[in-house]
This record gives C-alpha cells, structure tokens and sequence, in this order.
C-alpha cells in the first residue's frame, strides 16, 4: 500500500453555538486534534489517533461528552460512544453508561476484547471494571452549567432541547487505515434510557477503507433514520469529494426528516471535508501541515435556531 500522509479531523457538535462558547469550542477541538495528530507523528494507528482526540473532548466540560454532559430527566449523566476500525468494519460501542468517564475508551475495549459489538447501562459498566478501565462516582461527571440548565428545564417544564453538542473524530494513518470514533451525553433533559444515533453502527459514526469515515452530530432520531454516517461515506464516490458528500448527506436528512445536523469526514485519500445544516459547528482538523480550528458559519438563507425547531 502506498504511502499515506496521517490526518485528523475533529468535531465538538453543530448547533447554535453561543459566542460566550466559541472560544472554549476553539481550544477544546484544536488540543483534541492536536493531541490525534502527535499520535499519527509518532507511529500510531488511526484507531489510536481517534480514541485519543475523543477522549480529550470527554475530558473538556465544555462539551456533551464526558464530563459536563447534559443531564436526563431526572438529573443524571448518561452517556453514548461508539469507536469504528475501517481496516476490518468491527466496532465497540457502549449506551446509557453513567459510571464511565471516556466511554470511547471502554467502546474500543468491547471492540477488541469482546467478540460482541454493544453493550449498554449495567452490563458496559460491569464491562469496565472487569477491564480495569475504572468507574467513577455519576456525580464526578456533572458540572454546575448543566445542574443549573437542569433545574430550569425542570422550572420551565421543558421537554429535551436540541442542543447538539457531540463530539467526534476521523483520521487516516501512514498504512492508510481509517477509523472513525462519536461520544455523546444526548439531549438535556432527555428521557432516562433514551439513546440517540451516537453508539449506533453507520448512524454516529462509520469507517471503511476502501471509501472514508465519517462521525456524526445533530438530531439523532433524524440521523438513525438516514444512517447518516453510512450515508455519506457511501456518497463519497458519487459526490466528488468529502465535503461534497457530507452536503448531501445533510441535505437528503433535512428534506427526508426535517432534522439538521454536521458531519465531518475523510476519505481513503485523506482528503478532508465537512459540511452542516445548523447555524454554527466546531471542528479542527490537520491541513497536512498545521491544525486549523474554526466555528464554521451558515449564511444560507433563513436557518432556524436547532433549539426551536422540532423535527418532523
């Protein structure tokens, strides 16, 4: 196989970011892809590179995943990864954990240390102890913003608002190997139980070789019913280019379910492309040189706020 120049891209989700965010969105996907990329420089696999960048975004409270997710119903932290190999098509995923703090980590130990591909609640977090991987207290994963947005939506008598704050990585290694990883905390507010595109196969995220990878983020009932990631990396050859099939990806969602959302991908090449229909998205990826780190602006015409709108 010929040789391949290792890249990463990142994403910290694709909603109506706020401008007090925009900095901390900034710093959280640009430490996140450069901590990806020093794993692509020093010999490491995509599968590595991806996990890594993921696991910093859990770290960072400034987004869904991890630490600082959004609370359920009924004030507790429940959370969704998914990690996928593009080399073989296996992946780990893991739903409805609140006692794992980088459930992307315990995803890839389902993946190579299981012959399973899922595990969710109880059954992930007894998982994670027989690993070593550790559990913690569900109260170490809350942060005070999201206790106080709690207590109103419960003031308010709110049903979920639609934040999309996922996290997620793609990134190609020197072999040529694609991998892509999603991490998520879900809706505020959200029912217990309640699991989103994030964990799911094809939905959140989806690698393959022979054609690119792609992680998700936005609405995540609209997302399952495309299978977006699937989608668009499927797209890949008949669109052109990456961002061309993330485009139209998004645009066979919003037309198809009314959903909106983002995605980032990158293709066998290694050519990067992204794309989304909400008003902002966070994402940072190598140029083959340096790590760029933007929030993306829509200037199409007359975009709803993602927090007013509900799908159909």
């Amino acid at each position: 196989m010929s040789y391949v120049k290792p890249r990463i891209a990142v994403h910290g989700g694709a909603w109506s970011i706020p401008d007090d965010l925009v900095k901390p969105y900034l710093d959280g996907v640009k430490r996140a892809a450069d901590l990806g990329l020093e794993v692509l420089k020093s010999g490491g696999s995509a599968l590595d590179a991806v996990e890594r960048a993921v696991s910093c975004l859990e770290d960072d409270p400034a987004f869904d995943a991890g630490v600082g997710s959004f609370l359920n119903e009924e004030g507790f932290v429940e959370l969704d990864a998914i990690i996928v190999d593009g080399k073989t098509l296996k992946f780990g995923s893991v739903a409805s954990v609140r006692r794992v703090k980088n459930p992307v980590r315990l995803a890839r130990l389902v993946m190579e240390r299981t012959e399973f591909h899922m595990f969710v609640s109880a059954g992930a977090e007894r998982l994670a102890e027989k690993f070593g991987l550790g559990l913690v207290d569900p109260s170490e994963l809350i942060v005070e913003r999201e206790l106080e947005r709690w207590k109103n939506l419960q003031k308010e008598g709110k049903k979920p608002s639609y934040i999309f704050s996922t996290v997620g990585a793609v990134a190609i290694d020197s072999n040529g190997d694609l991998a892509a990883a999603t991490s998520t905390g879900g809706l505020p507010n959200k029912m217990v139980g309640r699991v989103g595109d994030s964990p799911l196969i094809g939905c959140g995220a989806y690698a393959d070789n022979s054609i690119g990878a792609a992680s998700a983020t936005g609405h995540g009932e609209s997302t399952m019913r495309v299978l977006l990631s699937k989608l668009a990396v499927d797209l890949i050859p008949l669109a052109g280019h990456p961002k061309s099939a993330a485009e139209v990806a998004l645009k066979i969602m919003k037309e198809r379910t009314g959903g909106l959302g983002g995605l980032i991908l990158i293709d066998s090449a290694g050519r990067f492309g992204y794309a989304h229909t909400t008003k902002r998205m966070a994402l940072a990826y190598s140029d083959g040189q340096k790590i760029v780190a933007l929030v993306s602006e829509s200037r199409r015409a007359n975009l709803k706020d993602p927090n007013d709108q509900v799908p159909r």
